[in-house]
């Protein structure tokens, strides 16, 4: 059905770019452009529940990286000649956050934004669309009594630990990895002695939090710190072996973001894609068929926000869609704040 529902269009731009065209089911010539750090197969649903509402519409979907999203948008308004994307939906919080800042991105005139919570939105530019929690991901046969659940209890486990059983992100390679710890930074005091005993316990660092996620299902890793929940509650849901917990103590949430970029060529198509996404239908393909947890309260389910709300109250921390975010992009602090890892890993005291 995929190969038959979209086209598989590669073009020859510098990144990479993969590009999907999801052609009109009536046949209409309308086009949505979407720039989006979601995988392409994983965004198919999405699209066609959107096409079923706007079956006139055909939706060009180009799969990027975070940074090439920018880039594009940046490069395409400043050129003039070119409309950019229609709607922009990343991963990178900060980025997007600074895109709108900086001038990129246009009011969108959504009519559920009025009964978004406020820290899920800005200006009326910039919208989270995803609640993805930091969990701590677990090998099952290894901790027949549960595993650590705060951060203090972590490094207990962590002074006594075998080498090389605990794994996290590279926050060098990783820009969610790196959010994820500057959040830990703002709400854990010690933070950094807990950074210590994972240098002295040999932790493994990766690019991603399914590199994390397969070392712990194998046996090699016994504990992952930080991983992306929504990735890890998928796996875990088909996975013996995986388990998973939300903190305690607190659990940072992050979020995919949507914009409407000021260059749009089709502005009204950005609209009515970003108006799907946060519409209850659009929440629950996120929630249901992505397994990305919504936003909306409307949306109930065990890994829905509405339920980590009900059970962790406050406990809850929530990244903010705010130009908060763009401190994070600040070169000086992300060097200052790279050292001071890197020294608290390798020296471990």
């Amino acid at each position: 059905m995929w190969r038959l529902r979209a086209l598989l269009v590669c073009l020859a731009f510098p990144s990479g770019a993969e590009v999907v065209v999801f052609p009109a089911p009536d046949g209409g010539e309308r086009e949505l452009v979407v720039y989006s750090s979601l995988d392409s197969p994983l965004a198919r649903p999405l699209v066609e529940a959107f096409q079923r509402q706007r079956p006139d519409v055909t939706v060009r979907y180009e799969d990027l990286l975070t940074g090439e999203i920018a880039e594009r948008v940046v490069q395409e308004t400043d050129a003039g000649g070119k409309p950019t994307a229609d709607l922009v939906f990343s991963s990178a919080m900060d980025v997007t956050v600074k895109l709108a800042n900086d001038g990129y991105a246009r009011e969108a005139d959504v009519p559920g934004a009025a009964a978004w919570p406020d820290w899920a939105a800005w200006r009326s530019m910039v919208f989270a669309l995803t609640f993805e929690p930091g969990v701590i991901v677990y090998h099952r046969p290894s901790f027949p009594d549960g595993p650590p659940d705060t951060r203090a209890a972590l490094i207990d486990w962590l002074e006594t630990a075998p080498k090389g059983q605990i794994g996290t992100y590279d926050i060098a390679r990783s820009a969610v990895g790196y959010l994820y710890l500057m959040r830990d930074q703002e709400h854990f005091a010690d933070l950094w002695p807990l950074v210590r005993a994972m240098g002295r316990a040999g932790v493994q660092t990766f690019p991603t939090s399914q590199d994390v996620i397969d070392g712990v299902n194998s046996g090699q890793l016994k504990l992952g710190y930080n991983v992306l929940g929504s990735y890890a509650a998928d796996q875990a849901s088909r996975l013996p072996d995986i388990g998973l917990v939300l903190p305690r103590d607190y659990v940072v949430v992050i979020s995919r973001v949507a914009l409407v970029p000021r260059a749009a060529a089709n502005p009204d198509l950005g609209e009515a894609f970003l108006e799907f996404l946060m519409s209850r239908e659009g929440q629950t393909v996120l929630a249901e068929r992505l397994r990305l947890p919504a936003v909306s309260l409307e949306v109930r389910g065990k890994d829905s926000a509405a339920a980590m709300q009900e059970a962790l109250g406050a406990k809850l921390r929530p990244v903010a869609v705010s130009p908060g975010l763009l401190a994070y992009l600040d070169a000086a602090s992300r060097a200052r704040v790279l050292a001071e890892w890197n020294a608290a890993l390798e020296g471990g005291e």
